[in-house]
């Protein structure tokens, strides 16, 4: 997490699920970005045969971890090349981002730091306790 932007940072959690997060901040300052979704576009077929499903392939940290194989070994890999790229997505017209409060955590939980696309069927429904709300966005902001 300390290391450069664009990098992975993988850990595993509760000693079962990789987790990939991008390290966003500068180098020395522990800022990163965890992965919760994805709305996945190519490769199905190998998500489908890792996660042994067809449904709910990338919902969930765990999920994006088991079906895009992510293991320590891509730990400080830099995400702009093979095997792991993060790439440029598509413009989210503004009022369509929303913030929930954590999920899995027992300490700052009304902290909203859960942003995602409402309606995107890949990303985790939300409890009916999590009260989302919108994140004003203005029209020349961009979410990518």
């Amino acid at each position: 997490m300390f290391g450069a932007p664009g990098t992975a940072y993988v850990y595993l959690s509760y000693g079962l699920h990789w987790c990939l997060n991008v390290v966003t901040g500068p180098i020395g300052d522990p800022c990163a970005v965890l992965l919760r979704a994805v709305d996945p576009i190519e490769g199905l077929d190998i998500m489908v045969a890792r996660r042994g499903r067809e449904r709910d392939l990338t919902s969930g940290p765990g999920r994006v971890g088991q079906a895009f194989g992510i293991t320590d070994a891509l730990d400080t890999h830099d995400l702009s090349s093979p095997p792991l790229r993060l790439l440029p997505g598509w413009s989210i017209p503004p009022g369509s981002v929303d913030v929930s409060p954590r999920v899995g955590v027992s300490r700052a939980q009304d902290w909203p730091l859960r942003f995602f696309v409402r309606g995107n069927t890949s990303v985790s429904r939300i409890r009916r306790s999590m009260r989302a709300r919108t994140v004003p966005l203005s029209s020349t902001d961009a979410v990518a």
